[in-house]
């Protein structure tokens, strides 16, 4: 039920921001210009915040634009309602809307809808991904030389974060080709569906992350951190593969850490 109710608030979200395409009225600079927020990722947020507060009252919410609320509530929601703003400013059709709801501090549920595409990337914890309802599976690429690859930069990639530049030279030198498309959910959302092989990131935050991984997972991919370890939702790297691929690619990270 609960999923049911997520796709119909990302959908609602996503026409939104598709309606508003075009009309920003303000553009604001979150400590870097560009780190951008716009009237429309906050109009995209109090929509599906008040759909919560209505359809779940007393849950808690941790949303980009708006902070965490801690209310006593074993479920929390995870909002990121416009996951590639830049793309968005810039009519670069490349961004969705992306809702994942933690309980007891574990992802079990998450949509990731696309509004350009009429794409819904969904998962429910141990039941499988789907992408508008048909059955998602992660690739079987067994080299990186044969492996499409993701990724995105930091908006503090001026200062190379964890060696940023260095990982996607050495993934440029390594793998069949690397893509940049700006939205680190429909990047990992990509994986899940075979589109992609494998993907990595430095820096970024729980909303970018929380549904698309969950929904990755789900379909048969791999996530972890840098090194490794079992990856959270709030730590700031990741590393996410369809698998077979993940030790070759924890490798090219190692030698540039």
């Amino acid at each position: 039920m609960m999923l049911e109710q997520m796709t119909e608030i990302a959908k609602q979200a996503g026409k939104f921001l598709k309606e508003n395409e075009g009309n920003i009225s303000r553009i604001d600079e979150k400590g870097s210009f560009t780190n951008l927020v716009t009237d429309i990722d906050k109009g995209s947020e109090k929509m599906i915040k008040d759909f919560i507060e209505k359809n779940f009252p007393g849950h808690g919410i941790l949303a980009e634009e708006s902070g965490a609320s801690s209310p006593l509530s074993e479920y929390r929601w995870i909002i990121d309602p416009l996951d590639g703003t830049t793309n968005f400013t810039h009519s670069f059709p490349v961004y969705c809307v992306s809702i994942a709801l933690e309980l007891r501090g574990e992802v079990i549920a998450g949509v990731v809808y696309d509004p350009n595409f009429g794409e819904l990337f969904s998962a429910e914890k141990g039941s499988g991904a789907y992408l508008n309802g048909k059955r998602l599976r992660v690739t079987s690429a067994a080299t990186l030389e044969k492996a499409l690859l993701a990724t995105g930069f930091p908006y503090d990639v001026r200062h190379n974060p964890f060696n940023c530049i260095q990982h996607f030279e050495a993934f440029l030198l390594k793998a069949q080709a690397v893509r940049r498309l700006g939205s680190a959910a429909l990047d990992i959302c990509y994986v899940a569906s075979g589109r992609l092989d494998g993907f990595w990131e430095v820096n970024l935050h729980p909303w970018d992350t929380a549904a698309a991984t969950l929904i990755t997972a789900e379909a048969g991919g791999k996530v972890t951190g840098f090194n490794g370890e079992k990856y959270s939702i709030y730590q700031r790297d990741i590393v996410l593969s369809n698998g077979v691929l993940h030790d070759q690619m924890l490798e090219v990270i190692k030698q540039n850490l």
